[in-house]
This record gives C-alpha cells, structure tokens and sequence, in this order.
C-alpha cells in the first residue's frame, strides 16, 4: 500500500464519521463547519483565480464566504431577521458595495479591479452560499416529524441531510468504479481526461439505487418520504447524480484554466478542500429546491 493511499484511509477512517456525527447534530457545530470549509474553499478558488492572473481580495471573500453559513445559523437562532429592516437582499447589496469601494484604492485602474469584484464576489457565493443550503436542508420545515421511530433515533433533519452527502459519495464511487472497469468513452477529455460516459452512467445508477434504498430505510422510519414513491427517489437520485457531476467537471475546469492539479494540499491524500467537496457545492442548492417540491409525510 503506498503511504498516499495510507494517508487517503486514514484521514477519511477519522473524518467521515466526524462530519457525519456534525451533520446529523446540526446546530452550531454544523454551522461552524459549513463556515470553516466555505471560507477555505474560497481561499483555494481565489488561488486559483490568481494563477490565471487574476487579483481577487482573497482575505475579504473568504471572510465573506465564512459569514454567509453563520448569517443563516443567526437566521435559525432568530438573531437575524432577514425580513426586518436589514433584509439579506440590503446585506448584501452593501457587501457589493464596499467591495468595489475598496476596488478603487486597492487596485486601481492597472489592477483590474472590474475581474478583482467580480470574482471575490462570485468565489465567496459559489462556496459559502452553495454550502449553506447544506444548513437549510437539515432545518427543512418537513424534518420536524417526531424522532421516535427513526433510525437509532436520529433527528429527522439529520436523516434528511445525509441523503444528498450519501448520494453524491455515491454518485462518486459508482462513476470511479464504472469508469475504472469498463470506461472507453471519454466524456469532456478536454475538460477531464480521465472522465468516461461509461463511469458517468455508473454514478447515475448508483445514485438512483441509494437515494432509494435510504428513503426506504431510512427516511420512512421517520415519516418522510417523496412524492409518487419509488419514482420521486429515483428522480432525486438522478438529478442529484448529474448535479454532482457537473460540479466535478466546473472544478475541473478552473484546475484547467489555472494549470493546476489539486486545489490544494490542505487535506493528506486528498487534495484541497475543493476537491472533495466541488460536488457538493452544486448538489446541496439543487437537492433543497427538489425537496421542496418532492418531500412528503410518510406515514
């Protein structure tokens, strides 16, 4: 076993259990992970960026990318009220604002200050505002069903947040392995090399298959469930598959265009945090608006 593959085992032996135990709490631990990993998914886009030639404010989008879970948790505890006198929309119009105020004095005309706003503010929504619909999901207003007759009594919101997570790895592991064993097809070679149509099918099925094998066993127990049963699962578990995908290939991309091959080498074995968590960044938005159209009591 090489010592890459040993470091790959160990960190995800610790962290997988960890992350999961966090998501199904919720609450501030949730919270401040959502934060920790948009801030420094953030930072390693800027990095990219600035491989390219690019001059984002890497301190201030990353602070803004860390913000952004912790504005929706200050939303849950009711210390922020985004329909008050300070609504989200005002907040942010103002971020918008002293971003490009700061523009003028720390970039100039010579430091393409139009590209430097553009991509702090685009790189700080793309990572700490696509994660925090990881913390709406787990407070989603039909995962308030009693707890009693879920999985090992679990919180229901907890059950709910794992289904995307389950199904993106699942996605994941079934286009490797599919790719692996009987890819011949590339899918975009220009984009990612490596990629194939076959592995691409693979990690559609594989994710149909576990988004219906959780609803039933897992969220059923807890009285949620989707509509049309077991069409909805899988119509979940398909449209989740392709987001996680595309958001693969987006991340392959930027890694193109900055002539790099891992976001960073924050994590043992692993890469960046970009790179374990690029799916995750397209799955969790589009998994919160299909459960607000297809999630249901179940009896």
């Amino acid at each position: 076993m090489s010592s890459e593959l040993a470091r790959r085992i160990a960190f995800g032996v610790i962290a997988a259990p960890l992350g999961a135990a966090i998501l199904v709490y919720g609450d501030w631990p949730l919270a401040a992970l959502l934060a920790i990993t948009a801030a420094l998914g953030a930072h390693e886009l800027f990095k990219m960026a600035r491989a390219t030639g690019l001059t984002p404010f890497e301190g201030v989008g990353s602070a803004i990318a860390g913000l952004i879970p912790l504005l929706v948790h200050a939303r849950f505890l009711r210390l922020y009220e985004p329909d008050g006198r300070l609504g989200a929309l005002s907040v942010a119009a103002l971020v918008i604002l002293v971003v490009i105020a700061m523009s003028i004095w720390m970039r100039g005309v010579a430091g393409k200050p139009l590209t430097a706003v553009a991509v702090t503010i685009i790189g700080a929504l793309y990572t700490g505002g696509m994660l925090s619909f990881a913390y709406a999901i787990r407070y989603h207003p039909y995962a308030s069903a009693p707890t009693s007759g879920s999985l090992f009594n679990l919180p229901s919101g907890g059950l709910l947040l794992l289904l995307p997570v389950f199904v993106t790895w699942a996605s994941d592991i079934g286009a490797y392995a599919v790719g692996r064993t009987m890819g011949k097809h590339k899918l975009i070679p220009s984009v990612s090399p490596g990629k194939t149509v076959e592995g691409s099918i693979g990690g559609l099925a594989a994710s149909m298959l576990v988004a219906w094998a959780y609803t039933q066993f897992a969220l059923h127990p807890s009285h949620l469930g989707f509509r049309s049963q077991p069409l909805g699962a899988l119509a979940f578990g398909a449209v989740l598959s392709v987001a996680a995908q595309i958001g693969d290939l987006a991340e392959s991309l930027f890694k193109r265009e900055a002539g790099v091959k891992d976001s960073s080498d924050l994590i043992p074995g692993h890469g960046g945090v970009l790179d374990r968590f690029d799916s995750l960044l397209f799955v969790m938005p589009v998994a919160f608006v299909l459960l607000n159209y297809m999630l249901t009591y179940a009896p």
